[in-house]
């Protein structure tokens, strides 16, 4: 098993890069926060055709292929750019759908997710009472249980408040609406859909700490105390120092947790019926806690060593510094995962 990215992977993690650092993403959440949901749509169709959406679509519905590998790698640069809507939601639907074509739903639904026509919000009751985005996704699908169904009555309730305000969130009650499939199928897709959401949920963690710790390294390089870079005083350094290692631990563990999800291989292209092997899940959630705790150490260091400016919403720092504090309890808190790890007969692994 190797673990290096391949030349394909890399060019792709930076052209989506460069293409998301043109797109203004700081611009479009700050609008999707305030309900303007224009700017985020233009970045989710950019990232539709560069076939972000495609690799957690099976390829007989116009997919790549169920990709773990290359699923992290877009989810780091999601987070290093802080890139508004249901993201992980989406690809953790299409990875739902595409252990259920006993009910058609696969057909149905994933070629529009393929193509980046369908955002989709998705939730369960078993990993959080929120689902993200509902008032702005095209569909808003819940599984409990064994049960998969739609949102009965109105929908999605009011949004509740978050931390990031880009972040919005509606309690979905699991009872009623329309059961669209049943049964140990749905339990054990179900399953499946809540590692990817973790895994991916870990990646975006891990990118949002690498922006946080990039700005903050170039911004203590300019700011000066008694007519030196405050940069350069050793307690600034050991902080950051600090941020750095986490960071580097934090990687291994989400790419390794990704190629366990695949199946054993970098290279991705697992069956998704395939995947999931024993360890899988543990290795998820040891990746879960280690990126997002990273990423939430580099905000508390970001925050400080910028001083006041750190506390402003008026800095785009701030969206990073919020996003680090959601992210790390989204789809799974630092303490499920740990209970999950040791719960688990390898915890080593």
């Amino acid at each position: 098993m190797r673990f290096l990215l391949d030349d394909g992977q890399r060019d792709f993690g930076r052209t989506l890069g460069r293409m998301l650092a043109a797109a203004d993403t700081p611009a479009a959440v700050r609008a999707w926060g305030s309900g303007d949901r224009g700017p985020g749509r233009a970045v989710w169709r950019r990232l539709g055709e560069a076939g972000v959406f495609g690799l957690a679509v099976p390829e007989k519905y116009g997919g790549s292929g169920f990709l773990p590998v290359e699923l992290v790698v877009a989810h780091i640069e999601a987070g290093r750019h802080a890139v508004p809507g249901p993201l992980v939601e989406t690809a953790a639907a299409a990875a739902l759908f595409g252990r259920l074509d006993d009910w058609g739903l696969a057909e149905h639904r994933l070629p529009a997710i393929a193509a980046g026509d369908a955002m989709i919000s998705y939730a369960d009751p078993a990993h959080g009472p929120y689902a993200l985005d509902a008032t702005a996704a095209d569909a808003v699908f819940l599984t409990d249980g064994d049960t998969l169904r739609r949102p009965g009555g109105s929908g999605p309730g009011p949004v509740q408040p978050s931390v990031d305000p880009a972040r919005r969130l509606s309690r979905c009650v699991a009872e009623g609406g329309d059961v669209l499939a049943s049964g140990p199928a749905v339990r054990a897709a179900a399953a499946h859909a809540a590692d990817t959401a973790r895994l991916l949920t870990a990646a975006q963690a891990l990118g949002v700490g690498r922006r946080l710790l990039d700005d903050t390294v170039a911004y203590v390089k300019q700011r000066t105390q008694f007519g030196v870079a405050v940069g350069s005083f050793q307690a600034v350094k050991h902080r950051l120092a600090d941020v750095l290692v986490a960071l580097e631990f934090a990687e291994p563990l989400v790419f390794g947790a990704a190629v366990e999800l695949a199946g054993g291989t970098v290279d991705g292209g697992a069956d998704p019926a395939d995947a999931d092997p024993a360890g899988a899940g543990t290795a998820i959630a040891m990746a879960k806690v280690a990126a997002g705790e990273a990423a939430y150490a580099a905000a508390r260091t970001a925050l400080q060593l910028h001083g006041a400016l750190g506390y402003t919403d008026e800095l785009d720092l701030s969206l990073w510094i919020r996003k680090a504090r959601a992210l790390r309890g989204a789809w799974g808190t630092p303490a499920e995962c740990r209970a999950r790890v040791l719960a688990s007969p390898t915890p080593g692994r």
